[in-house]
């Protein structure tokens, strides 16, 4: 919202500066007879004049401090989004990885102690296959029953 005003206020002065400058041209705008913008009369002094100049140019200044300031925080908002994307990526990769260390320090568990007792690892014949994706599929312990009524 604020770009938006911003660049509004920044259109507007920049219209308002160019239209007074080229419909006032020639020596039939002098000053002592006064100038118009968008056909409205102004007349008075040179200081006069000097004072609708400083006012259009601090509403420009404003214009442009607003536009730059809302676009500043746009980009904030994005880098502090990247940032957190970014982070949030690390974590999961982690947390994978940590996964995939105990699954694998449970299969050298449950080898080693299924070769100490001289036999098959229990339930071994029953292992499901791995997925497209190489994860072991869920191990149906007790098999499918429905639900207790």
């Amino acid at each position: 919202m604020i770009v938006i005003l911003g660049l509004i206020l920044l259109v507007a002065a920049v219209v308002v500066g160019v239209a007074g400058v080229l419909t006032n041209t020639g020596s039939a705008h002098a000053l002592p007879h006064g100038f118009a913008v968008f056909g409205y009369h102004v007349t008075g002094s040179t200081g006069t004049l000097f004072l609708y100049g400083i006012i259009v140019g601090a509403v420009a200044l404003l214009g442009l401090s607003l536009l730059l300031a809302g676009a500043r925080r746009t980009a904030r908002r994005g880098r502090t989004a990247r940032h957190g994307l970014t982070q949030s990526r690390r974590e999961t990769a982690a947390a994978g990885k940590q996964r995939d260390d105990l699954i694998d320090q449970r299969d050298t568990a449950r080898a080693q102690t299924a070769q100490a007792r001289g036999d098959a690892p229990p339930g071994d014949a029953h292992r499901p296959e791995p997925d497209a994706d190489g994860h072991p599929g869920r191990l149906h312990l007790f098999g499918h029953r429905p639900a207790h009524r």
